[in-house]
């Protein structure tokens, strides 16, 4: 497969041509990620650049089918410069906070998603709003192991381990999407998506995107619950399944009482994020899950 721009049309088209033969154009500004899972597709230069452009996540797979790289531009917002240094200079206290706020949407969320499996909250909510700046009696692990333990179905005996058995496969390649939303939406936003809030990990080049996308984990959850109700038993990552995970930056949120797609619902995450670094603001936006 070979993905290029037209030969002669507008240039903001990606053109998809197989074996010569089947053509498919899709409009470059409606694209927010694309996911290269074979190793003989060819992207033309041209596109590449194209792509960066539009601040397209590019995600490539390795050989087993798994996400293993993105592609990001290096230039993604005019004030690209005060960001980045607003975003160095922020102060401990509001790193702690942003965390705070952090942890305590991603238990909500992770709650949400309990109530729908018809499994008790309380200790969950009770859990969210007892979370201390920068989250020093770890309720965020507290609530973790509650979470697992009730998200799927009971005779799964589910742990999440990312090396471990289905439906771990499904999860780490849900996240895999989401985390290139999040670094899209970051980098759209002028920051970097290196230099976290929480995790610091001198080897992870996306701490930043690994804070963000904490709240967002919920959602990818749910749906992977929703696919294991309807298929059964999943033993291997399908071609049917992961398109139905490539859907996750579709899927609708509500964030400030509206609802929006995800990706949008990300962009908004980040621009409040970029406001916080500022000092314009104290609050981070992130979606509920309803």
């Amino acid at each position: 497969m070979v993905l290029r721009l037209p030969e002669v049309e507008k240039s903001d088209t990606l053109v998809s041509e197989f074996k010569k033969k089947a053509l498919k154009t899709f409009p470059i500004e409606d694209i927010g990620v694309v996911i290269l899972d074979h190793q003989q597709i060819t992207l033309t230069q041209a596109l590449m650049i194209a792509l960066l452009e539009n601040n397209v996540a590019l995600i490539s797979c390795d050989g087993t089918h798994h996400p293993s790289g993105i592609f990001l531009p290096l230039v993604g917002n005019t004030l690209q410069t005060e960001r980045f240094r607003e975003q160095v200079e922020a102060s401990l206290p509001l790193k702690k906070n942003l965390w705070q706020q952090t942890v305590q949407a991603k238990i909500r969320n992770q709650a949400s998603a309990l109530r729908i499996s018809g499994v008790s909250t309380d200790n969950m909510l009770y859990w969210a709003g007892a979370v201390r700046s920068g989250d020093p009696d770890n309720y965020e692990a507290r609530a973790a192991a509650y979470y697992w333990k009730n998200i799927f179905p009971e005779e799964l005996n589910f742990t999440r381990d990312r090396d471990g058995l289905p439906p771990n496969n499904l999860l780490n390649y849900g996240y895999a999407v989401l985390r290139a939303i999040v670094a899209r939406g970051l980098t759209g936003s002028g920051l970097l998506p290196t230099l976290g809030i929480h995790h610091r990990n001198k080897y992870n080049a996306f701490c930043l995107a690994d804070d963000i996308m904490e709240p967002y984990r919920p959602l990818v959850d749910r749906l992977i619950r929703e696919m294991l109700l309807e298929v059964g038993e999943i033993t291997e990552l399908t071609p049917e399944l992961k398109k139905r995970l490539l859907g996750i930056p579709v899927m609708d949120v509500w964030i400030e009482g509206e609802r929006s797609p995800l990706m949008v619902s990300m962009q908004r995450t980040t621009a409040s994020l970029v406001r916080c670094f500022s000092g314009e603001s104290r609050k981070i936006l992130y979606p509920e899950f309803r």
